[in-house]
């Protein structure tokens, strides 16, 4: 199986913007946990994580985001789920993570 396409990540990066896909996710969290792990170390402050193409989000996968939030906290940046549906907004309401994830709604599509 080919590994997924990751996100470019340039060193020194302020915000990185990484696509979160059923594809990305098929063999477990590993590859996700590299991609924002390379995202990290190369200093990014804040992740943009796109979720618009999952359902739902699983709890090891928040597990995964609350990780990368504490180091993105630290330096004074954020963990922002870009494409939160309804069901993930209502598990991040539900758990009370609304306050700790930073959320930007799904885009209407036009037309």
């Amino acid at each position: 199986m080919a590994a997924p396409a990751p996100t470019a990540v340039a060193s020194g990066a302020e915000e990185v913007v990484v696509a979160v896909t059923p594809a990305l996710l098929d063999d477990g969290l590993a590859d996700l946990r590299w991609l924002l792990h390379d995202a990290l170390r190369a200093g990014a402050r804040t992740l943009v994580v796109d979720v618009a193409r999952l359902p739902q989000l699983t709890s090891p996968l928040l597990a995964t985001l609350l990780g990368a939030h504490r180091v993105c906290r630290a330096r004074g940046g954020a963990v922002v789920l870009r494409g939160a549906g309804r069901r993930t907004r209502d598990v991040l309401t539900r758990t009370g993570l609304w306050r700790v994830l930073q959320v930007q709604p799904a885009r209407r599509r036009s037309g």
